[in-house]
């Protein structure tokens, strides 16, 4: 784990991201830790006759992947994770590989919290380049402690 990014040391325009393989594991994962065991989960059978013709992930987990690279990037110095959303374009499956790229869109300045807001946005691709989340988040990030 590398150190997170301070917020004096990040600019508007800034990329970063990261490639997850979806497994069999995320699926039964998903449905214990959020006890939702809809079909299109967990019944490969019931799943294969759907518009998806096969077993998808939870958007929550899949919300969760595509998020993951944030708390990474600014690992020990985000202060709050203010806001996330999600807007799902495409189904995800087990053996897609899903690619995020997060672009930090616009940075406020919070004296009052010795640091700022971060405005992030993320196109999330599948290995075959279809767009399938499209997600906004916002932290509030300390800046770097003075010497």
């Amino acid at each position: 784990m590398f150190p997170g990014k301070w917020y004096d040391d990040v600019a508007v325009g800034e990329r970063f991201g990261t490639s997850v393989t979806v497994t069999e594991a995320h699926l039964v994962l998903g449905s214990g830790l959020f006890g939702d065991f809809n079909p299109l989960h967990v019944n490969e059978e019931f799943a294969k006759a759907s518009r998806f013709g096969t077993r998808i992930l939870h958007g929550p987990f899949t919300s969760a992947l595509v998020s993951a690279p944030v708390g990474n990037y600014f690992a020990g110095t985000a202060l709050a994770y203010l806001e996330h959303h999600c807007r799902f374009k495409a189904p995800v499956r087990p053996g897609d590989t899903l690619t995020s790229e997060w672009t930090i869109a616009e940075k406020h300045d919070k004296p009052k919290h010795q640091g700022g807001i971060v405005v992030l946005r993320c196109a999330c691709t599948n290995q075959n380049n279809e767009l399938v989340v499209e997600a906004e988040g916002k932290l509030l990030v300390a800046n770097r402690p003075k010497a």
